[in-house]
């Protein structure tokens, strides 16, 4: 095996379009984490933890024209020589593990994890991004595609986030979706030379993804597109008023977009997408799913229909970080202790406090009392404990309040300090 030398000189960054998640942010993908873990199992779904990557094949199937296939897909040999790709989404990999499983129906899971796609960074957009979605396998009832809708949209809500607008849309059965992409297909033909060149490739291959375009040249001719609600047969139009009934049941607000497409191929009848208006870009859709019918059979499974929804959680913070709701917090300790006696008696104490359930840090290198409350300041924590030689003479612990200078500094008995930060600690949560 070739040695590889990095040249000398030469700064290491991260790779383009990945970055590192840092301390102070990553407490808030946590609590997202627990947050939506949570909700989905209030209503009944269990988690699914797939691999990373998977057979190239799995995703293939998803539509070898998609952009998120021919153009965006990491893909690799392994040390066997078989042709596996990074998971670029999640659905595939769900569809796949409940071919091989075979669960009982109907099968509700949740996830949340990093997909990976070789497209052009921007803001809230990386090559490495994380998803938390749910899926439904079995059912073909339109009001579980409501309340599918209904979980994400309530999930939104529990963030904070209040600048939000629900979009759906019926892309019809398969006959509906044929016949429409046919004369779709005509009406962009007519009009190609008003379109991009990206939009007149794509239309030779698929006409409903040249909806999803978001380039300047190309909006005249969608906006005087066909739209697909014309072309609904009796069934599939019944389905998606049966969806429309559901979310007016639940006070759901809704606008009704034709134009409205997901970019995956495998989507028929309730296609949405939950915008923000706190992000004024092009890219402002938090996340979306839909209805599918027949990924499993494509992936090489029974016929059985589908619907689930995914979740940017990179933009999702975008749009937290606008309305300033779900912030990051600001200290991961609530104690901090100052021991200008050598340094023991912290090591105790902090491990004390810790076993305890109290999170706590401290100053290290024997410093000065000064330096040491400075970087007790820093640390975000609540309270400091201060040990000297007369707290130490008279087992006691100096606990004195960091957020106010009015507060008087109090002596506590090494003995009962465990209970009294709790009892402090608790007041906090209640005030």
């Amino acid at each position: 095996m070739n040695q590889i030398r990095s040249p000398k000189g030469v700064q290491i960054r991260s790779p383009r379009g990945v970055r590192d998640i840092l301390p102070a942010e990553t407490a808030r993908w946590r609590r997202f984490e627990e947050d939506f873990s949570a909700c989905c199992k209030q209503a009944g779904y269990g988690e699914l933890r797939s691999p990373m990557f998977e057979e190239l094949e799995v995703f293939l199937r998803l539509g070898e024209e998609t952009e998120v296939v021919s153009k965006e897909m990491y893909d690799f040999l392994d040390k066997d020589g078989r042709h596996m790709a990074l998971r670029p989404e999640m659905t595939a990999s769900a569809a796949r593990a409940f071919i091989q499983h075979s669960p009982v129906l109907p099968w509700k899971i949740y996830y949340y994890g990093p997909q990976f796609r070789s497209e052009r960074p921007q803001a809230g957009r990386y090559r490495q991004f994380s998803q938390a979605g749910i899926e439904v396998f079995g059912v073909s009832d339109p009001y579980l595609d409501v309340e599918v809708i209904a979980l994400g949209w309530q999930f939104l809500g529990s963030l904070g986030l209040k600048q939000l607008t629900l979009q759906v849309n019926s892309l019809g059965d398969t006959a509906s979706r044929n016949n429409y992409s046919e004369q779709l297909g005509r009406y962009l033909a007519q009009r190609a030379g008003e379109l991009s060149e990206a939009s007149q490739e794509t239309a030779q291959v698929n006409p409903l993804r040249v909806l999803d375009s978001k380039r300047d040249q190309d909006q005249a001719v969608i906006a005087g597109a066909p739209s697909c609600l014309d072309f609904l047969e009796v069934s599939a139009a019944a389905h998606f008023e049966a969806v429309c009934n559901g979310l007016e049941k639940l006070r759901i607000p809704y606008q009704v977009n034709p134009r409205l497409v997901r970019g995956l191929d495998y989507y028929t009848h309730t296609a949405f997408e939950y915008v923000s208006q706190a992000l004024k870009s092009a890219q402002n859709a938090l996340g979306g799913g839909g209805h599918y019918d027949g990924l499993v059979e494509a992936l090489g499974g029974k016929p059985v229909p589908g619907v689930g929804f995914a979740l940017g959680v990179d933009r999702i913070f975008l749009a937290c970080d606008s309305e300033q709701v779900f912030i990051s917090e600001q200290s991961p300790v609530e104690i901090f202790v100052v021991d200008i006696v050598g340094g023991g008696e912290a090591l105790s104490l902090t491990q004390q406090l810790r076993e305890a359930g109290i999170s706590c840090d401290r100053a290290w290198e024997s410093r000065s009392l000064k330096a040491q409350m400075k970087i007790a300041d820093r640390s975000g924590a609540k309270f400091a404990l201060i040990i000297g030689s007369n707290e130490q003479a008279a087992n006691v612990v100096a606990l004195k309040d960091l957020r106010s200078g009015e507060v008087p500094q109090e002596d506590i008995p090494r003995d009962e300090i465990v209970l009294a930060l709790k009892d402090r600690l608790a007041m906090e949560i209640s005030n």
